[in-house]
């Protein structure tokens, strides 16, 4: 087996470097059974064990020893009021490995995922988020465990309970089915895997990645990830993070290594596969930036994408250090409606590069602030969205602001006028319901929210809360009242009393400094 380094397999795409051209710009029983590799398990069939499981060394308790809690099931979700299944609880995930074989544009094709994990509580059972794919089996700690599928659940019953605070591991194989995905009435519209042309891309916002993997699937749920991809010669993977290195196999296909380097939520997963360039440049000290770019569009994306270092170096002016080890855009050639903030590699619709440059780079502008705002502070329940999606849609107007797009002010003024008729269809800012998660009231709703503060507390201020809230949670999930205190202790002055009717209840409060605005009624 030969070992080739990371930059380029035989077969694999060019490598081209990307030259910095600073312009000013724009814009988720112990009975046998087998299942056959096409054979899905559904409702409440049973995986049984095939084996009895090795007695697990303990010490007999002394004397004195007294009883640590009963083993019980882990939960089935960790309670998110508006996805109650979503994420698990019983346990932590410390790594997931992702082995997936792929052969063909849309061919099902053999996968595993194996999550190494550690109990926070004496464990009888535990669930993994998983949808879809035909599952074929399922070990702890090399013993086969009797699993149960109950809708989008995953029930694992080991041979033996798992004890408190002991790690874990898990292992699931399956048949990935690169065609499945769902779709919803916002603006995310279908998701899960995308298919290409010549391969795939992932979008598992908000919660499609069960639909890839079994997970722990809410966006506070954070683990490093090691994906192995296997392709046919000729054809290139991408996922988060950083490319460990390349191995040809006997029969020319690749298998590729990448490690995502930091922890990361399920949702922002990605993993792409096709016929790509690497397009290699730098960001502001240095920072590697990588773009995956169908071997096609190369030429016709350079303009709008050899942009990123500057607008790098503008987020950084206002919210910090870029928080992670490297970045880049994965340019989709796809009918994909939506840009996704894809941990490290955005994916961007190939559409978006090639129309108009305003509005090429707000779409540019808004992934990578959420890489500050939503990567690295993750949200700590689907209610606190419109922290992350409001973050990148002001980021990205104030950005159109300042490079020949509409005025932020003009932009903010429509988004009051109609701020009522929104609270009215699709919930105050920090009360959406699961279908309107993703409605204009978490975008140009909760950017207005963000503006309403700075006319409130003046911009130097607000630029020293923005840039405290990316530092004080870099890398953890904070909600809406941890902002809401963060932004009064740095303001020196509680803000609840303002903040609160803008971010609950039916109706928008005045905005600061500007009496003349008014509210269109709302109509049914």
């Amino acid at each position: 087996m030969e070992t080739m380094p990371a930059g380029r397999p035989p077969g694999s795409p060019r490598q081209e470097s990307r030259h910095r051209r600073p312009r000013p710009a724009l814009r988720t029983p112990r009975a046998a059974l087998t299942l056959a590799l096409a054979g899905a398990v559904t409702g409440a069939a049973v995986v049984t064990a095939l084996l009895p499981r090795a007695a697990r060394d303990s010490p007999a308790p002394g004397p004195t020893a007294s009883p640590g809690p009963a083993p019980a099931p882990g939960a089935p979700g960790i309670g998110d009021p508006l996805m109650p299944l979503a994420g698990n609880g019983g346990y932590t995930v410390d790594r997931y490995t992702l082995d997936f074989d792929w052969r063909a544009p849309r061919t099902p094709f053999a996968a595993a995922a194996t999550v190494n994990a550690t109990a926070t509580q004496s464990l009888s059972r535990f669930d993994l988020d998983f949808a879809g794919n035909a599952l074929h089996r399922v070990t702890v700690d090399g013993t086969p465990a009797t699993v149960v599928r109950n809708g989008d659940e995953l029930v694992v019953t080991p041979a033996r309970p798992i004890p408190h605070g002991s790690t874990f591991t898990v292992r699931v194989t399956y048949t990935a089915d690169p065609t499945r995905s769902r779709h919803r009435d916002d603006a995310i519209r279908d998701y899960g895997w995308v298919p290409t042309a010549d391969g795939t891309l992932v979008c598992a916002q908000p919660d499609g990645a069960k639909l890839i993997f079994p997970a722990d699937d809410h966006p506070s749920l954070r683990a490093p990830i090691t994906f192995h991809i296997t392709t046919p010669p000729g054809i290139s993977a991408a996922a988060n993070g950083r490319l460990v290195g390349t191995v040809r196999r006997p029969d020319g296909r690749v298998r590729w290594t990448y490690d995502s380097e930091q922890p990361i939520a399920a949702q922002l997963v990605q993993m792409a596969i096709g016929k790509f360039t690497f397009v290699d440049g730098t960001g502001p000290r240095g920072l590697p930036v990588r773009d995956v770019v169908p071997d096609d569009l190369v030429g016709d994306t350079a303009d709008f994408r050899s942009l990123t270092p500057e607008h790098l170096a503008w987020l950084e002016r206002r919210l910090g250090p870029y928080p992670f080890r490297r970045y880049g855009v994965l340019v989709g050639d796809t009918d994909l409606p939506v840009a996704l903030e894809t941990q490290s590699l955005s994916v961007v619709p190939k559409d978006d590069l090639l129309g108009d440059r305003i509005d090429a780079e707000r779409n540019l502008v808004h992934e990578l602030t959420h890489h500050w705002t939503g990567d690295s502070v993750a949200i700590r329940r689907w209610s606190d969205l419109w922290l992350s999606e409001g973050h990148a849609r002001f980021y990205e107007r104030l950005y159109s602001d300042e490079h020949g797009g509409a005025g932020l002010e003009a932009a903010m003024r429509a988004a009051y006028e109609q701020h009522d008729q929104w609270r009215h269809d699709e919930g105050a800012p920090a009360e959406p319901t699961e279908p309107t998660l993703f409605k204009v009231m978490r975008y140009d709703g909760s950017a207005l929210v963000l503006y309403a503060l700075r006319e409130k507390v003046g911009a130097e201020t607000f630029d020293r809360i923005e840039h405290s809230w990316v530092t004080a949670y870099q890398g953890r999930a904070a909600g809406t009242r941890d902002f809401i205190t963060l932004a009064s202790r740095v303001a020196g002055e509680d803000l609840s009393p303002f903040l609160t009717p803008w971010l609950y209840g039916p109706h928008t409060p005045p905005m600061p400094g500007h009496p003349d605005w008014r509210v269109e009624p709302v109509e049914d």
